[in-house]
């Protein structure tokens, strides 16, 4: 197939990550659904099926279109860590990261015709004790607003991390290597 390249997602960084591997789409189209987890449904399931449906939507509304779709979700135990609403949110979400191990799934979905490649992709991240002169001081920084588990670990939060296992970049919100691999099948990259 050899339609439009487009990437489904309104994330900065998704579109800087892409460009980090020469990688440019001809269109980003920013998918509206529900992102509501189902009743009993696991962080890689959401993570799956976020990424499939967005990939769906925008790949209904252009048929002839390579169509990449990702989603990230940030987990503690099986309790998915939204992007918090406030900074109230924010400091709780801080507050149960701290001195503990969560997990990020990426998922990742690209359509091409009746094409549809798939992965999720999981990094292990652990965090330093943090004190709430820290917590306090990130909340103020604002940097959590509009991120899964209320951090950005390309910026101030990554002096939290004292260790990572896994794919740097799903965790900033897109696995380049899983998504290079899935790109080729459909001679993006």
């Amino acid at each position: 197939m050899t339609g439009p390249f487009i990437l489904a997602s309104a994330s900065p960084r998704r579109l800087e990550l892409l460009a980090q591997v020469g990688i440019a789409p001809d269109r980003v189209e920013p998918a509206e659904i529900d992102e509501t987890p189902l009743a009993g449904e696991l962080p890689r399931q959401l993570a799956r099926r976020l990424a499939r449906a967005k990939a769906d939507s925008v790949a209904a509304r252009f048929p002839d279109a390579r169509v990449l779709a990702a989603d990230t979700v940030v987990a503690c135990g099986r309790r998915v860590l939204d992007k918090p609403a406030d900074a109230t949110e924010a400091r709780k979400t801080l507050a149960l990261l701290s001195g503990r191990r969560h997990r990020v799934y990426g998922g990742i979905c690209i359509v091409a015709g009746a094409l549809h490649r798939e992965r999720v992709v999981m990094t292990q991240v652990q965090f330093k004790r943090l004190d709430s002169a820290e917590i306090e001081a990130y909340v103020a920084s604002g940097e959590w607003q509009g991120k899964a588990g209320g951090y950005a670990i390309q910026g101030r939060a990554g002096a939290f991390v004292t260790r990572i296992n896994g794919s740097y970049s799903n965790v900033v919100g897109l696995a380049l290597h899983e998504t290079l691999a899935l790109l080729e099948g459909v001679r993006v990259a």
